[in-house]
């Protein structure tokens, strides 16, 4: 005998004894009343009648609960793995069933079986209509397109990708990206670093990169690009990672050539320049005071020019440097308000030839700090350089240093002048980049602040500006008291530390990875 069958006795006999009970009670009722209560026929048959009536309607509600019991269950496994059921609802519990438990309890599952083979196919539909929909559009857009798994696995790459890496769609995936992609950046900001921060921290994220470079291995040329990541971690399909690769590889190749063709030809400018500063000093300390005012004033803006000049080679053939990984620092102890105080002597007759006064609040309290001293004087001599040439009519430069709430020792550059427009700040660092708006008006190359920031990085530093159109700027940056460096740094001696491209600022031009 089936579930359902044994279901229906059950309920019989449940009717059966329920009714029975009823007519016994109205019975014996009758026969107390008319022996014992001397009531006659006619108001024994009213009472039996309202007796009869609330009966029944007692024992209809106690049998309509127990018996639609079983159908509530239903009702609610039903709900519970419905999709498209707007509230969530809870399993039911048959154990609270009297009646037809194992009937509803052998239907509940067969209906749980029956929706997850349902939920399965729709899943492998979904899934190769997905498959087929993202091969599709991803093998059409012209940009090389990676897919990655959680351990940086590659799952995807569109035809546009293996030809721009000259690999065979089939040899990348299942590789991982690491070993397709050997990429450098101008910062330590890199795509590992980057995904290693949001990875467990945030559900998902996006991040760009700009002059990235991609060292090709069997002698293919050198590639660039900007890169683009998004990271999501609730990827059903376990694709962790998207990378967008836009290749710019002619025009920052160009840019590259350009600086180390310039480098090369600004290098021959070292030794006739030197002579001239020479001759300049020369005249300085044998006519200075002794010529009218005039004169003295020429002197004075033929020394500011070849400084300016000075400033413009050492840019230049450092940034070569930077770029081919050839730049190398000195690191020592240093008084902070001596290495500040000299940096500010040395561009302040240009400052006063354009009638501007350095303002200097140097605190006095300073730590000691591990610095490569020419080049944080170059981060200096750059940032004042820029206020001085965007002062407009302002007349004052505020330098200023103290040792900030992280403990670092903290420097800013602080002008009156035109300001920076809100919408290419985050452009400044950047190799080459100049203020179209500012370009006829101002003269420069756009590598001091790409320099400077490559510089306090390689210092672990921070570099940063804070600007509004009109109201002036203010360029700062930070660096490491000496007893903050790391034991890595400190390896060689404690006043001579000396860490080329690859130690300390490990690449210092470029940061695997």
């Amino acid at each position: 005998m089936d579930d359902f069958q044994r279901y229906l006795n059950k309920f019989k006999i449940r009717l059966l004894v329920s009714l029975l009970i009823e007519n016994l009670i109205i019975v014996g009722l009758i026969y107390l009343t008319v022996h014992y209560l001397n009531i006659g026929l006619k108001e024994t048959l009213i009472i039996a009648c309202l007796l009869s009536f609330f009966l029944s309607l007692v024992t209809t509600l106690m049998l309509s609960n127990g018996l639609t019991s079983p159908l509530k269950q239903l009702r609610q496994a039903i709900l519970h793995i419905s999709p498209s059921y707007n509230q969530p609802i809870g399993a039911p519990d048959t154990n609270k069933l009297t009646l037809g438990r194992e009937l509803v309890s052998n239907l509940i599952s067969q209906l749980y079986q029956i929706a997850s083979v349902a939920n399965k196919n729709a899943t492998e539909i979904e899934k190769t209509k997905y498959d087929l929909s993202r091969d599709f559009m991803a093998n059409n857009i012209p940009l090389p397109i990676f897919v990655l798994d959680n351990n940086e696995n590659i799952k995807f790459a569109n035809k546009i990708a293996a030809q721009y890496l000259g690999i065979e769609v089939n040899d990348l995936i299942n590789k991982n990206i690491y070993t397709i992609l050997d990429m450098s950046f101008p910062t330590n900001n890199t795509f590992d670093y980057w995904l290693k921060e949001v990875k467990g921290n945030t559900a998902n994220s996006s991040n760009q990169w700009e002059r990235v470079k991609l060292n090709i291995r069997d002698q293919h040329p050198t590639l660039y690009f900007d890169l683009s990541a998004y990271y999501n971690v609730g990827n059903p399909e376990g694709y962790c990672t998207i990378l967008t690769l836009f290749d710019h590889t002619k025009q920052y190749s160009q840019d590259d050539q350009s600086i180390s063709f310039v480098a090369l030809t600004v290098h021959e400018l070292r030794t006739p320049l030197t002579l001239l500063k020479g001759y300049v000093e020369v005249f300085n300390q044998e006519f200075k005071g002794k010529l009218n005012p005039e004169m003295d004033s020429f002197l004075d803006k033929m020394r500011a020019s070849s400084d300016q000049l000075t400033a413009f080679v050492n840019n230049i053939l450092n940034v070569a440097r930077v770029d081919n990984d050839q730049m190398e620092l000195k690191l020592q102890k240093e008084n902070w308000s001596e290495v500040l105080n000299q940096a500010i002597d040395t561009i302040d007759l240009r400052a006063k030839v354009r009638n501007i006064a350095l303002e200097r609040d140097i605190a006095t309290d300073l730590p000691e700090v591990g610095v490569d001293r020419l080049s944080i004087q170059e981060v200096v001599l750059n940032l004042i350089d820029n206020a001085i040439k965007y002062s407009n009519d302002s007349k004052v430069i505020k330098i200023k240093s103290s040792l900030n709430g992280e403990g670092l020792v903290e420097t800013t550059v602080q002008d009156f002048g035109r300001g920076i427009p809100e919408s290419i700040i985050s452009k400044l660092f950047t190799k080459f980049y100049r203020d179209h708006h500012n370009r006829a008006q101002v003269g420069g190359t756009g590598l001091g602040l790409y320099l400077s920031k490559a510089i306090i990085t390689a210092h672990q530093g921070n570099i940063w500006v804070h600007s509004k159109e009109g109201d002036g700027s203010i360029f700062g940056f930070s660096v490491l008291p000496f007893e903050k460096l790391s034991q890595e740094q400190k390896n060689l001696s404690n006043d001579d530390l000396v860490r080329s491209a690859h130690g300390w600022i490990k690449n210092h031009s470029y940061y695997r990875r």
